[in-house]
């Protein structure tokens, strides 16, 4: 009984810090289910015979309590601390200084990218590539990279919802049950597709089982430093990140020059070191964060509840890694001749194309971050100061914005081409960092993969928009097709055109994906007002 009433309270205590006062019962239902707490649980923990008899019994106490009128929510609670008049004319400024930080911040978030980038112009070398290496060593290391960003890419996609949520209400005991749930899983996940395709190698013999071991080994740290460094985005310590790549790369450079080791081996260590920084710096992090802002809360763990809420998610996260791969897997089996030494063969100048290419996406991150921002800003100001007889002027101001952050993702984008063809043809561009002129074929695929990069974000940028309102389900329904495209368009030309022409597999599936998700895209703000109520 004693339990029981320490539970009430601490869920009466919950339900207040996230709804405030309940206008009904079904308000307190929809609030309870959301902690992860299910029918079977109530009369264990609360003593009651269901979710609707609590919400009944806790909706009347909270009606009587004698402060009702003053009860508010954590966001209204910080919005009196910090509230300020926002005028329909300060909105200029508002998205200028919105832009002048995220824009940037979303560059910055990228640094990690750079350093490897800048290790490889001084030392030929990074975390996991090393410009000495021969196409077979090269075929294990990109394969060990994919396998271990597709395999864990659902993973950190949930990490990043799941464990945001529990972030955003400052309930930093199941953030941390869930990150480090997570990881688990996706490490678990890793061994498990690990131990597959080596059971099907010892049938098919699709690689010699030394080069298999490679191959797996890069899948598996790889996959694991994805996983430790997702939660790190969620919790707003990025900087960890950097310094972690950093000192990983710095290790893995020192063993390279002062040692004899293979240069497998250096990476195996850098990356090791980086991921014992991150997973670190998590337990660390948590310890100080719980032991000094406690929650009250008594939610347990619910791992069907996890994965009822969370599963489209991973499925997109899943089917994001696997398209961005399906084009060079195409390339690397086209094989006319029966002349490649292994079932996938790496291919030198179609992956420097690609890697130029993906500059085009990644320095366009900037503007992705900016745009859900401002989304998620405007949000919150529109449905203020917004009549509730006139929705339509909500939803055109919202469509206007969104025409806008395409503007700036087509402007960037047009940047980013310019930077790319110095790049390829500028006296201190590849050309003068690599004593090595690009072969045409590096820049055909570049060119295609660019654009295809381009539709690609413009089609990410539609999916977080639904997502911040809760509405994955066009999302992972456009990626899936939009990979199968890949697959079909990516296949038929490569055995029958050139090899490189994969890549236009890739452009048609981005081209898709984002058609797709603009169309279903304009419904929503069409009826923004409508979606907006419905996720809150």
């Amino acid at each position: 009984m004693k339990n029981h009433f320490e539970n009430m309270e601490s869920l009466i205590l919950n339900i207040k810090d996230k709804v405030g006062k309940p206008v009904s019962t079904r308000v307190v239902i929809a609030t309870i289910e959301s902690l992860g707490i299910r029918d079977i649980d109530v009369p264990e923990d609360y003593g009651f015979e269901s979710i609707k008899s609590l919400a009944d019994y806790i909706f009347k106490e909270i009606n009587s309590l004698p402060d009702y009128s003053e009860i508010k929510n954590v966001k209204e609670q910080e919005e009196n601390k910090n509230h300020k008049t926002i005028q329909v004319s300060d909105y200029l400024s508002i998205k200028a200084r919105l832009f002048a930080k995220h824009y940037p911040l979303g560059i910055l978030h990228l640094l990690p990218v750079f350093l490897q980038i800048a290790a490889i112009i001084l030392f030929g070398y990074s975390l996991w590539t090393y410009i000495g290496f021969n196409e077979i060593q090269s075929t294990a290391v990109v394969l060990g990279v994919m396998i271990g960003l597709v395999v864990t890419g659902g993973f950190v996609q949930v990490i990043g919802r799941q464990a945001t949520f529990y972030w955003n209400y400052e309930d930093y005991e199941m953030a941390k049950k869930t990150i480090f749930y997570l990881i688990k899983k996706g490490t678990i996940s890793l061994l498990f597709v690990i131990t597959i395709i080596s059971f099907f190698n010892i049938f098919f013999h699709l690689f010699p089982f030394k080069l298999l071991a490679v191959i797996f080994i890069y899948a598996f740290l790889i996959g694991l430093l994805l996983l430790v460094f997702a939660p790190l985005h969620t919790i707003k310590q990025r900087w960890v990140i950097s310094v972690a790549i950093l000192s990983g790369t710095a290790l893995a450079v020192y063993a390279k020059s002062t040692s004899t080791l293979l240069i497998y081996v250096t990476h195996w260590i850098g990356i090791s070191c980086a991921i014992l920084i991150a997973l670190i710096s998590l337990f660390l992090f948590f310890k100080f964060k719980i032991k000094n802002n406690q929650v009250h809360s008594n939610i347990h763990f619910k791992t069907p509840v996890l994965l009822y809420q969370n599963y489209k998610y991973f499925f997109y996260g899943t089917a994001v890694y696997i398209f961005i791969f399906i084009d060079r897997i195409l390339a690397w089996t086209s094989d006319t001749e029966g002349k490649l030494p292994l079932v996938v063969y790496f291919e030198k100048d179609y992956e420097l194309g690609m890697d130029l290419a993906i500059l085009v996406f990644l320095l366009m991150t900037g503007v992705l971050e900016y745009s859900i921002v401002s989304f998620t800003k405007f949000l919150d100001i529109g449905q203020k100061i917004t009549l509730s007889d006139n929705p339509e002027i909500f939803n055109k101001q919202f469509l206007k914005m969104y025409w806008f952050n395409i503007l700036l993702l087509f402007i960037t984008c047009l940047l980013i081409f310019v930077l790319i063809y110095f790049l390829i043809t500028a006296s201190w561009g590849y050309k003068g960092q690599f004593n090595q002129i690009l072969d045409p074929i590096s820049i055909r695929v570049c060119i295609i993969a660019g654009i295809g990069y381009f539709f690609l974000a413009w089609g990410m940028l539609n999916s977080l928009y639904m997502f911040t309102l809760g509405k994955p389900n066009y999302a992972v329904k456009g990626i899936f097709i939009a990979c199968l495209i890949n697959v079909i368009v990516g296949f038929l030309l490569s055995r029958f055109v050139s090899y490189e022409y994969s890549v236009v597999g890739m452009l048609c599936g981005s081209l898709f994906y984002m058609i797709y998700t603009f169309n279903k895209n304009r419904k929503f703000f069409n009826n923004l007002d409508y979606y907006y109520y419905a996720a809150y």
